[in-house]
């Protein structure tokens, strides 16, 4: 049953995409944040309530910086797909795994130097080093001069990903129970959201083109409470390797809805990053055996 709930996160997460990337044709990544925060801010309020969860935090300063990094992650996303093949947008964010074996590899040659067990990082290099690779192979056939920046964008977002990933980790090793987490960082989303809509402007609301503001905040919502059921009754290995099944639904929603074409080698490329993440996911879980969930 832990598969099915993790399939059906991705399944939301991926459809949120499909209705960003309609909406950023009206509104710009800021108001969708704004917008998205609103959404998670009211749902959540009215769902703490009736689980009786209290909102009062010993730890607001984490909050603070998990919503930093995750806000700078979600408006990274939110702009690469606009930007972007909703299938690279959503695979480039999906390389948070990736740059987290980077960051622990990084760390352990940093901290041990010449000392550091190279033939026991040796694994995690490799998976590294072929979600590089994937990353190469799928953006060099298909970007042009006006998606560079998109891909930068893309590849940021997934970097923030792994900071929040950490974070929110710490969040829940501090005991801070998943919906108090996801409310602070949904009110740091409505704030990064509207002080960004103060610099760049805010769209004009067009009826219909405004309804799709609303079923993006619900999916995430709901996309990370069956993420959570999925985490908190399966095997977190499985359900986490699980999460790359949200890159073949948007592969699909990519070429249905939008027609987009991605050449063989950007296939391949992007089967190499869902294998690259798996293993890394895999190696991560040796050390933490039951890391909490991402958010998006």
């Amino acid at each position: 049953m832990q598969a099915l709930w993790m399939l059906l996160a991705s399944l939301f997460f991926a459809t949120m995409g499909v209705c960003i990337k309609f909406a950023s044709e009206h509104f710009n990544s800021f108001e969708i944040v704004c917008y998205r925060g609103m959404v998670g801010v009211v749902f959540l309020l009215g769902m703490t309530r009736i689980r009786g969860v209290s909102l009062r935090t010993t730890v607001p300063m984490m909050h603070f910086w998990r919503s930093v990094v995750g806000v700078t992650a979600l408006t990274s996303w939110f702009y690469a797909i606009a930007a972007l093949p909703l299938a690279t947008a959503v695979t480039l964010n999906y390389m948070s795994s990736v740059w987290i074996a980077a960051f622990l590899l990084g760390g352990a040659l940093l901290v041990q130097g010449r000392n550091a067990p190279i033939k026991q990082q040796g694994p995690l290099f490799l998976a590294v080093l072929a979600g590089f690779g994937g990353v190469a192979m799928m953006l060099r056939p298909t970007l042009n001069e006006d998606q560079f920046v998109g891909a930068f964008v893309g590849l940021l977002s997934g970097i923030f990903s792994a900071f929040a990933y950490l974070q929110v980790a710490a969040l829940s090793r501090a005991g801070e129970p998943e919906s108090r987490t996801v409310f602070y960082f949904s009110i740091g989303a409505v704030l990064a959201g509207a002080m960004g809509m103060v610099f760049v402007g805010a769209s004009e609301w067009r009826w219909p083109s405004a309804l799709w503001l609303l079923p993006i905040g619900l999916l995430a919502v709901f996309g990370q409470l069956c993420m959570t059921r999925a985490y908190a009754s399966g095997a977190t290995l499985v359900v986490a390797n699980l999460q790359y099944s949200g890159i073949v639904f948007a592969g699909i929603y990519s070429l249905t809805l939008f027609g987009d074409q991605l050449p063989l080698i950007g296939w391949l490329g992007m089967g190499l990053i869902i294998v690259s993440g798996v293993a890394a996911t895999a190696l991560r879980a040796r050390a933490v055996p039951h890391a909490p969930a991402e958010d998006h």
